[in-house]
C-alpha cells in the first residue's frame, strides 16, 4: 500500500527493512513509516516535515502524517528494538558489542515548542555562543568496525531531556515524566542490555566523563554490562582492600570493599616509572600509545575497576580512563574509548546530512518522532551500504583535487542510494517508452547533478 502512494520505488532490501521497522505499529497506519522514510531520503533544502511529504509525493495527506508522527513518538522504543534486531541479523557483528551514549542539542525557534529551553552549547563556534535554545537528546549509538572503512556509528535510540523548570509548560495530556540525563542514559542501557544478552553477545557501554556518576553507573552495572569511561583527574580512588586471611582467621562481618590508601592520579602521571607502550587501533589508524595501568577501587562504581592513564601524543598532557571490568586490557580500554568518536560523527551527519533540528514541530511527542526518523534513516543507509564497493558509493573522477581512496562519507552513501533508485526508475521508463540514447544520457547527467 505504501509503495502505491509513495512516488519512489525503493530497492527490495530497503523496502523489507522499512516494513520490518513498522511491523510493531498500529496496523491502520504502519504503512506510513516507509513512506516518510523515503521522503526523508529524497528531501533537500530545509528538511522540515513538509519537505519529507513533498519529496514522497503525499502532500495532500499531510494532516494524517502529522497525527501519525505524534503517535510514533510514543512507540520509538518498539521501532528501535526492531532496528537493533535487524542489525544483529544482517551485520557480521563481533561477540562483544560497543554502545556509545552521549547527548547533543538541536536548535529550536519559537516559544511554543514543547520541551525546549536554554541549554549549554557544546560547540560555541567563532561567535562564542555559550547557550543554545532547543532540545537536548541523550542518544545511544552502536559503534562497529567496518573491515575497510574502520569505526562507524549506527544510531539506535534517543531520549529527550527536559529541564525540571520546563515541565510546567508541557500539557498534562502528554504524560511526560521528568528524568535527569543520567536517568535517561540508564534507562537506555536497561533497554538494550537484555536484547544483546538474548543474542548471545556481551555489551560494553562507553560514556564521557559527564556520565561517570553513581546514579547512572549503579543502574547500568546491575544489567551486567561493562562501562568504559573517562575519570576526573582528581578522582578519589583508593587502593585494593587487604587480602582475606585463611579460613577461620577472618574477623566477623563483611570484608572491606575499598582500600585505605588514597591514590593520587596526578602524582602517578608525572612519575617516570611504570610507563608501557603498545600499538592501538584508534580513529582508524594504528598508533603507539604510552600508558600506565593498575587496579583500584572507586566508590562511584561501587568496587574494583581498572584504571589506564594515557599520555597525549606530544607528551604534554595525560588522560585517565577506567573499565568496570578489571580483566579488560589497557589496549581494549583505549580502543573502546577512541570509538566513542563515532557518535560525534553521527551528530554531525544527523544535523548536516539529514537536517536533525530543522523539523520545527511543536508537540513534544512529534519532536521525539522526527528526531528518531533521522536516527533510523542514518542507520538504514549505513546498513544498505555495508557490503557495497567503494566505486559504487562514491565517484571522485570529477574531483581530481580530492583523495580518490578516501572512505565514502555518510553523504556519499546517501547519494549513492538516491542514484540507485532514480536510475532504476529511469531504466524502467527507458524499456517501457523506448527513449532515445541522447535523452538517456542527458537524464543521467541531470541525475548526477541532482544527487
Amino acid at each position: 500500500m505504501a509503495n502505491a502512494i509513495c512516488q519512489w520505488q525503493p530497492p527490495k532490501d530497503w523496502d523489507d527493512w522499512s516494513n520490518w521497522l513498522a511491523a510493531g505499529l498500529h496496523a491502520d497506519n504502519r504503512w506510513r513509516l516507509p513512506v516518510l522514510i523515503m521522503g526523508g531520503l529524497f528531501a533537500h533544502g530545509r528538511r522540515c516535515v513538509t519537505t519529507w511529504l513533498r519529496a514522497a509525493g503525499v502532500s495532500p495527506d499531510y494532516q494524517d502524517y502529522y497525527y501519525f508522527l505524534s503517535a510514533l513518538g510514543r512507540k520509538t522504543n518498539l521501532v528501535a528494538t526492531a532496528l537493533l534486531v535487524l542489525l544483529l541479523k544482517h551485520l557480521p557483528l563481533p561477540d562483544r558489542l560497543l554502545a556509545v551514549i552521549d547527548d547533543t542539542p538541536t536548535k529550536r525557534f519559537g516559544p511554543c515548542v514543547e520541551g525546549a529551553d536554554i541549554h549549554r552549547n557544546p560547540t560555541p563556534g567563532p561567535a562564542n555562543m555559550k547557550h543554545v535554545y532547543g532540545h537536548i537528546w541523550v542518544t545511544m549509538s552502536l559503534a562497529v568496525r567496518h573491515p575497510v572503512w574502520g569505526p562507524i556509528g549506527l544510531p539506535l535510540r534517543a531520549m529527550l531531556y527536559v529541564r525540571q523548570r520546563t515541565m510546567a509548560k508541557i500539557p498534562a495530556c502528554r504524560d511526560w515524566c521528568f528524568r535527569t540525563k543520567l536517568g535517561l542514559a540508564a534507562k537506555m542501557v536497561e533497554w538494550i542490555a537484555p536484547i544483546i544478552k538474548q543474542a548471545g553477545k556481551t555489551l560494553w557501554i562507553v560514556v564521557d566523563g559527564g556520565y561517570t556518576m553513581r546514579p547512572f553507573l549503579k543502574r547500568a552495572l546491575k544489567t551486567g554490562v561493562t562501562v568504559i569511561g573517562r575519570l576526573r583527574k582528581d578522582a578519589a580512588l583508593t587502593s585494593l582492600p587487604p587480602p582475606r586471611k585463611p579460613k577461620g582467621q577472618n574477623p566477623v562481618g563483611k570484608p572491606p570493599t575499598y582500600g585505605k590508601q588514597q591514590i593520587n592520579l596526578a602524582r602517578l602521571a608525572v612519575h617516570p616509572g611504570g610507563w608501557q607502550e603498545a600499538e592501538c587501533n584508534v580513529y582508524g589508524k594504528t598508533v603507539v600509545k604510552v600508558f600506565k595501568t593498575f587496579l583500584a577501587t572507586y566508590w562511584v562504581m561501587g568496587g574494583l575497576i581498572r584504571v589506564v592513564i594515557v599520555k597525549s601524543d606530544d607528551g604534554s598532557d595525560w588522560f585517565p580512563f577506567y573499565s568496570t571490568d578489571p580483566n579488560a586490557t589497557a589496549v581494549e580500554i583505549i580502543e573502546a574509548y577512541a570509538d566513542r568518536a563515532t557518535i560525534e560523527q553521527n551528530f554531525h551527519d544527523l544535523k548536516e546530512v539529514w537536517g536533525a533540528g530543522q523539523q520545527q514541530v511543536r508537540n513534544i511527542w512529534t519532536n521525539v518522532a522526527v528526531y528518531h526518523m533521522n536516527l533510523w534513516m542514518h542507520t538504514l543507509v549505513e546498513l544498505w551500504s555495508w557490503d557495497r564497493p567503494h566505486r559504487e558509493l562514491c565517484d571522485r573522477r570529477a574531483s581530481p583535487w580530492d583523495d580518490a581512496d578516501r572512505r565514502p562519507s555518510h553523504a556519499d552513501r546517501r547519494k549513492s542510494l538516491q542514484r540507485l533508485i532514480i536510475e532504476h526508475e529511469l531504466s524502467a521508463c527507458a524499456v517501457a517508452w523506448q527513449l532515445p540514447r541522447k535523452i538517456l544520457d542527458l537524464t543521467k547527467r541531470l541525475v548526477a547533478l541532482a544527487t
